[in-house]
């Protein structure tokens, strides 16, 4: 066994939110070591030029969302850590069928300018609509940046709505946002739009309390899309340096082998290659089953512990994203540009036709097979960004949902995925029919591919399932909701946590906070 090395606290996996913590525990002064297994940190932040050669590529999440609603740029002071976001307004863009499109802009009446363009009713059944979810996700909001008490809950989510009928809101966020967008909603495109975008969470339309998976929407009115020049990964290689300037080390290629527990308490983590390192607190990153299951093992764990864990759902994968390097960019149908950069490349471009579309593409998943007609959400930042690609070309990512991982037909992933591929490229195609002879090259992820270059277990990108049982004090177990686990010293961070998956950041922030008060007896 090679010499061993002491920490104040070792953080398993160099996810955004495991640095997150990091950089706030050694800002704080405590010694801090990161565990990354791969080359590069970042886990489902990351960006390789090593992918396809001349270009960046995103290998997990591209769009910056929620974490801009979210004190964790500012307080680890990352612009001087080289991170530079660049706004992708419009942040979503709806191309429909019959050649009409929808914008959705930052500013919501230049949006409900767009909206009233096809539905003038819907245009200011959206103004109200956004009003009214903004003045309740404020509350939300807070509640996920502390542990998710009943006391904080309550504080945040009931009484410290501004909704002039709290009682109403409640039903709605008890909805599925299926039936909520239904409610709310005239236009067929519209309705489809919404409904695709709150599916990136993970529940189907269908699925009861995610209301507020649609209500959402809201608040990136307020935090826009987002992206960090150089690629998604640069949020987490400005955390390294963040972490590295205050002390902290990153140490990569250093897979976890044991986590090893006595007597109900953290010892020390034992690497593939026979490091031993020592630490006074164990901070995992890593999923909630490799933690427990894998790294401590079932024999290890308090009695019953391992059965309770088993039974926290992972799903059955959750979706699928090809990359590719293209000659030029989408020349849609409903806003013809010859390839060239335009309004609607610079966010979301979501493809998805109808509510019913999007239902049988679920109905699909749930029979164990690849979506017969999926929908596709575009994503070309390289109109934003001329540093992800060689000067004429472009980056353009397809995210296809409900791809299972264990499929129903004897069928594997591995011989599969292009097949998979060529029909998410052929959805896009629909809309923008120059986009398969734009392709100069392509790398693909399939929910198999995700499992085993990230460690999401089953393709699973928001660790276990976002269903109302997994979340807030139900994730992902009621005795270890507040990051604290039944091991003692041993905390649980990352998107097994509340609030649960997305660049957000939340979770690692929570962390530091309950490691601190334990540490120092404060808050930070």
């Amino acid at each position: 066994m090679k010499s061993e090395k002491k920490y104040d606290v070792a953080i398993i996996g160099g996810g955004h939110n495991g640095l997150t913590c990091a950089c706030y525990l050694a800002k704080a002064g405590l010694k801090v070591i990161v565990l990354e297994r791969r080359h590069i940190v970042g886990g489902a932040v990351c960006t390789q030029d090593d992918l396809i050669e001349g270009y960046k590529i995103d290998v997990g999440s591209s769009a910056h969302i929620m974490i801009h609603l979210t004190p964790v740029i500012k307080d680890l002071e990352l612009e001087k850590f080289g991170l530079e976001y660049i706004d992708c307004d419009p942040f979503a863009f709806a191309p429909l069928p019959n050649g009409e499109a929808i914008y959705f802009w930052k500013d919501i009446d230049k949006t409900c300018e767009s909206i009233a363009k096809i539905s003038p009713e819907d245009a200011e059944r959206y103004k109200k609509f956004v009003t009214e979810w903004e003045n309740l996700n404020e509350g939300v909001f807070k509640a996920f940046l502390k542990p998710p008490t009943m006391m904080n809950l309550g504080r945040h989510l009931v009484f410290g709505t501004k909704s002039k009928n709290p009682a109403d809101m409640v039903r709605k966020l008890m909805t599925s946002y299926g039936a909520l967008v239904k409610q709310t909603f005239v236009h067929e495109g519209l309705r489809a739009a919404m409904a695709w975008l709150a599916a990136q969470s993970g529940p189907p339309p269908s699925a009861m309390a995610t209301g507020d998976f649609l209500g959402w929407h809201s608040m990136i009115h307020k935090s826009g899309v987002k992206r960090p020049k150089g690629g998604s990964g640069m949020l987490t290689q400005a955390m390294a340096k963040c972490l590295e300037h205050h002390g902290g080390e990153v140490l990569l290629n250093a897979e976890v082998a044991k986590l090893e527990v006595e007597n109900g308490e953290t010892g020390g983590i034992i690497l593939t290659d026979g490091t031993r390192i020592e630490a006074t607190r164990i901070v995992s990153n890593a999923h909630v089953h490799t933690t427990f299951l894998k790294l401590i093992g079932a024999e290890n764990l308090p009695e019953g512990l391992a059965e309770r864990i088993e039974n926290v759902r992972i799903g059955n994968g959750f979706g699928m994203i090809v990359r590719c390097a293209v000659s030029e960019l989408p020349d849609y149908l409903s806003a013809p540009n010859g390839g060239k950069s335009s309004d609607c490349h610079h966010g979301l471009q979501l493809m998805c036709p109808t509510l019913d579309y999007l239902d049988k593409s679920y109905g699909d998943y749930l029979n164990g097979i690849p979506s017969k007609n999926p929908g596709a959400l575009a994503m070309t930042f390289s109109s934003v960004d001329p540093t992800l690609a060689p000067a004429g070309k472009h980056t353009l990512f397809i995210w296809g949902q409900y791809y299972p991982y264990e499929l129903s037909n004897g069928e594997r992933w591995e011989n599969i995925q292009e097949r998979e591929a060529d029909k998410l490229i052929d959805v896009v195609n629909s809309y923008a029919p120059n986009v398969k002879n734009s392709i100069i090259d392509r790398f693909v992820q399939s929910p198999l591919d995700i499992e085993q270059r990230i460690g999401l277990l089953r393709g699973n990108v928001m660790h276990v399932e976002m269903d109302f049982d997994q979340m807030f004090m139900f994730r992902p177990l009621p005795e270890m909701s507040a990051y604290k686990t039944p091991i003692k010293n041993l905390y649980l961070t990352g998107a097994s946590t509340h609030p649960g998956g997305g660049v957000f950041a939340a979770s690692g922030h929570n962390t530091a906070q309950v490691v601190l008060k334990d540490v120092k007896g404060s808050w930070f």
